[in-house]
């Protein structure tokens, strides 16, 4: 998992959350070009990026480039414009409680093998193009 997140201690408590609960964290950046070098080096299988980054880049260009390599996004922001929908899974809304990023992850785990997850922690969005169709 890459962690991209400009807020340094935002970033520290995400990846200290997740290898507690045994996530593998290839690594945290705080800009577009580090992230895009991480996704070229290192297999990811998912990207949580920050919409808005302070290099005045955001995490719409690193979603193009994961959406490039095959990889999918989950957007974390304040707020996730209508164009985000095309680039990732869904978006987790801040401020969000480590208990919801988990909850959120374990959702996107549900939704990338195929099926929908039951429920949703209430500041995860799912974009409807990453639902799996009823069948």
């Amino acid at each position: 998992m890459l962690i991209v997140e400009d807020e340094p201690l935002v970033a520290f408590d995400v990846e200290h959350i997740l290898t507690e609960e045994g996530y593998r964290v290839a690594g945290a950046v705080d800009n577009v070009a580090e992230a895009i070098e991480a996704l070229s080096r290192a297999p990811i299988d998912l990207v949580l990026a920050d919409l808005t980054l302070s290099d005045g880049e955001g995490g719409m260009e690193v979603a193009r480039a994961a959406q490039d390599k095959g990889v999918p996004v989950l957007f974390i922001s304040g707020h996730c414009p209508l164009e985000a929908r095309a680039l990732a899974l869904g978006c987790l809304s801040k401020p969000y409680r480590p208990r919801d990023l988990l909850a959120a992850l374990d959702a996107v785990d549900i939704l990338l093998s195929g099926s929908r997850p039951k429920r949703l922690p209430r500041a995860l969005s799912l974009y409807p193009r990453a639902e799996p169709a009823e069948g």
